[in-house]
């Protein structure tokens, strides 16, 4: 149903280098790249960051990234720990939303809640 997605970053920069890496562990990579203003994708930008624009603090976003298995899971949350990320949640299954249900839960550089998830059996 989504065709792309922006979100609004206190420092574009650390949240690019954040993006860098926890994309790269799922198959993404820069597509567009306007300075501060960055398109993620595996084809084209389906994932934008760019500097936040008003007084407006951020509020806390779930972004949910697809993941082609539960390797690439773990590689997520391992990029985002070797950029400083908090985990909130290590990589496991998550029967109560179905029995394939494989996720890791980390914070973005602006507090947000980003997820890998793979739908898949090992």
């Amino acid at each position: 149903m989504l065709d792309h997605l922006s979100i609004q970053c206190d420092d574009a920069a650390a949240s690019a280098r954040f993006y860098d890496a926890v994309l790269a562990a799922l198959g993404g990579k820069r597509e567009m790249d306007f300075g501060e203003v960055v398109g993620y994708g595996t084809g084209r930008p389906t994932f934008w960051i760019a500097p936040r624009t008003d007084e407006i603090a951020n509020r806390q976003a779930h972004i949910a990234f697809a993941a082609p298995d539960r390797a690439a899971v773990r590689a997520f949350v391992a990029a985002a720990v070797a950029q400083g990320a908090e985990v909130l949640h290590e990589p496991r299954a998550w029967p109560e939303y179905h029995p394939n249900y494989y996720g890791g839960f980390v914070r973005d550089p602006d507090g947000n809640n980003v997820e890998a998830v793979c739908h898949l059996p090992e």
